[in-house]
């Protein structure tokens, strides 16, 4: 049977169960105990400290392993505090002459105890603790350099645990390790700037440092003590001992320390928003044992760190989308300034440029194609836009290393190493295209990356850690998150302006539709209704001339005031022509005024002009609105005189005035019951220069509803009319509640 590869054999190393080793580090020892303090596990190791075989133990109460006092304090303890998921120092107590650290936490049923001997070794003590954490505090305080709290913290590190190299790295998108600060000991060799591979530590060791912040190995020679049974009494499963500080780890990783030169370590994680940001590692060439106290302290001054870098990045994130959201408003301000949104995207392309932070952009509107800065030809980029539309659906696309995913890019990874690309429109292919320059770049590994090898069928670390230089092409800087959303939100408003265009586009049509209906209405007026007076005054004219020696000074008295009357005829209609005009281009000057008020002053003005018909005015209660009460009087001049001209034949007239409130607006009605009209010619009613009775019936030029159409909807409003033929007619309209525009 041919090996495994050495693909397969790491893929084998991440299904490695490092949570359920199964056993612990043999520099302590580990009881199980069920709820009544019995042990149901203990490590194979416990004689070398107790000097009572594994079996012995089983089944035993506490104080029968470890003596009643000691029993008795832990049992105190326990009750008093109980146990939590981590682990927590429990006491000091003397079992079999020697004194160890006890350490407790709950985990499957069972209170898993582990006991650490305390020795002497050189290193900080807790007397020197808590200054040294009172000094980190007091200089990271005064630091914003990332770097510089990273050196600061390795630097205390070493001093509180007396380890010969402490390293502080990063984590980067890809899992990789970059040193960002060391403190050495002589002797120790440097891996300041250098990276360290992904593969050096697995997914699920990852995930492991996250739940568990500090990680000790005092000697990377150890043989594991195995546990007594090799499985949970009562669950009937291998033991979890993610939270155990002498959780035996991966002969791999092992291996690795052995061949780093390191033969003691620990790790303490630094975890940023629930993410694994990077790790402060230890390393020593001999074997170290360290204090739970020293490794709580150094725990806490990693999570110190880690908020201190949280701060940091948080800041350095905020100022740097403050600005490219300061580019991205100046981008859109300039996109409002003109009709053409292409050309309005035209002017602000240094802005585009720099919003994106790239070397090269081009605009693709079908085969429009304008660019500005460095970037690909014009045939390179439409065939680029040609994959996008066939290969990517999503509101947006990135790459760093765009050649890797399109191979026609490696023509020009000069400009356009790194692309991001942004569909503007739902429908058709018109994209803004960012070209990023390619950036040479050098990476110097600690070690090469792919030196795992693989001896008969087993995967081994790495032996080698010289410093190795990789040079990177075809790359360019990468697009940052805060890029990415800001391009996303970028995109929305960009769409959310084309939108409104198309909107306005669509109104203009409209107003360019109904314009179009008026000015037909206009000519047709201009041939026929204001064609008939002119016609009756050039007739009259003719027939005062051929009379102009007759004795009938009657008979020229009757022609010319026909004349005069079609003359008057003829000037009203211009008038109303004129005024309907003005009601489409006048500014609106809106004001909070009474409604009753308004009423109350139509009629009077109507009062010269009524013949003497008795009219029943009825007026109801009518409440303050907001608008033009010049161009609302003219309105409700038109309805008044409109209702008293139509029941000029009811005696009396009734014209009632009401209003109601509906959501949103405030209806106003102005009804008679004069002659009406039928309700099929309705649609015509707002129209210029319509009439549903005859000249010789009533008066008019048509003009009157069509300017109170115009009037109420420049207010916001809507009207509309019902009425049964020889019953009254009822003119509404109806005002917005709110504020209106006064363009």
């Amino acid at each position: 049977m041919q090996p495994a590869s050495i693909t397969d054999q790491i893929a084998n190393c991440e299904r490695e169960p490092i949570r359920t080793p199964g056993a612990i580090q043999p520099h302590g020892f580990l009881l199980a105990l069920d709820p009544a303090l019995k042990v149901l596990q203990v490590s194979d190791n416990l004689a070398r400290f107790i000097g009572l075989a594994p079996e012995q133990a089983l089944g035993q109460p506490l104080a029968a392993i470890i003596g009643g006092e000691a029993a008795e304090v832990l049992a105190w303890v326990m009750e008093e505090g109980g146990l939590r998921e981590r682990p927590s120092y429990l006491a000091t107590v003397r079992c079999n002459g020697s004194e160890f650290d006890v350490l407790g936490h709950a985990w499957d049923q069972l209170a898993m105890l582990e006991f650490e001997p305390i020795a002497d070794h050189s290193g900080a003590g807790l007397q020197q603790l808590y200054p040294l954490v009172g000094d980190f505090l007091n200089k990271i305080s005064d630091t914003d350099s990332i770097v510089e709290l990273c050196r600061l913290a390795a630097v205390d590190i070493r001093a509180m645990t007396g380890f010969g190299r402490v390293m502080v790295y990063s984590f980067d998108e890809d899992g990789h390790g970059n040193v960002l600060a060391e403190c050495l000991a002589n002797g120790y060799d440097s891996y300041l700037g250098q990276r360290f591979p992904a593969s050096d530590i697995p997914r699920q060791a990852r995930e492991l440092y996250v739940a568990n912040r500090v990680r000790m190995i005092q000697h990377a020679d150890y043989t594991p003590a195995q546990l007594v049974p090799a499985e949970n009494p009562l669950s009937g499963q291998p033991n979890d001992l993610s939270f155990a500080a002498l959780r035996s780890v991966s002969p791999v990783h092992l291996q690795y320390m052995r061949n780093m030169g390191t033969m003691a370590s620990m790790s303490v994680s630094l975890v940023v928003k629930g993410r694994l940001w990077g790790l402060i590692s230890c390393h020593h060439a001999e074997p170290r044992p360290l204090s739970f106290h020293q490794r709580t302290v150094c725990e806490q001054l990693g999570q110190i760190l880690a908020l201190h870098l949280k701060n940091r990045n948080d800041s350095d994130e905020l100022q740097f989308r403050l600005e490219v959201r300061r580019a991205m408003v100046r981008v859109l301000g300039g996109l409002t300034q003109g009709a053409d949104f292409i050309d309005n995207l035209r002017s602000v392309l240094p802005e585009l440029l720099h919003f994106a932070r790239a070397g090269g952009v081009a605009i693709v509107v079908d085969e429009r194609l304008i660019t500005f800065g460095d970037t690909p030809s014009n045939a390179q980029i439409q065939d680029l836009t040609a994959w996008l539309a066939t290969n990517r659906h999503d509101d947006l696309f990135h790459s760093a290393h765009l050649s890797a995913r399109y191979a026609a890019a490696a023509d020009y990874t000069a400009c356009a190493s790194g692309l991001l690309a942004m569909p503007i429109s739902r429908i058709h292919q018109h994209y803004l295209l960012w070209f990023r320059p390619e950036h040479v770049y050098h990476i110097d590994w600690a070690g090469r990356p792919d030196g795992k090898q693989s001896t008969n069928g087993m995967l081994s670390p790495r032996t080698s850690f010289a410093a190795w230089r990789e040079t990177v092409h075809g790359a360019s800087a990468p697009w940052r998150e805060a890029e990415l959303e800001l391009a996303l939100e970028f995109r929305g408003a960009l769409l959310g302006i084309a939108l409104e265009r198309a909107e306005q586009m669509a109104d203009l049509a409209e107003e360019l539709g109904r314009a179009n209906k008026e000015l037909e209405a206009f000519s047709y007026s201009v041939s026929h209704d204001l064609r008939a007076p002119l016609r009756h005054i050039v007739g009259f004219s003719d027939l005062l001339m051929e009379t102009a020696g007759s004795d009938n000074p009657e008979r020229r008295q009757r022609f010319l005031a026909n004349i005069k009357d079609a003359a008057r005829l003829a000037g009203k209609l211009v008038d109303d022509l004129l005024s309907f005009s003005q009601m489409g281009r006048a500014a609106l000057r809106p004001i909070r005024f009474s409604m009753a008020d308004l009423v109350r002053g139509t009629i009077d003005k109507l009062a010269p002009e009524l013949t003497a018909q008795r009219i029943d005015w009825q007026v109801g209660p009518l409440p303050e609105v907001s608008g033009d009460p010049a161009f609302l009087q003219l309105a409700l001049y038109n309805l008044l005189s409109n209702a008293v001209k139509f029941s000029a034949n009811s005696n009396p007239a009734r014209i009632r005035v009401s209003c109601e409130q509906l959501p949103g607006e405030t209806v106003f009605h102005v009804a008679d019951n004069g002659v009406g009209f039928n309700m099929e010619y309705v649609h015509k009613l707002f129209g210029v220069f319509q009439r549903l009775h005859r000249m010789e019936d009533f008066q008019g030029t048509g003009i009157g509803l069509a300017n109170v159409r115009r009037i109420v909807e420049r207010h916001g409003g809507r009207v509309w009319a019902n009425s049964t033929p020889g019953e009254g007619a009822t003119f509404s309209f109806a005002l917005p509640n709110t504020d209106i525009d006064t363009d």
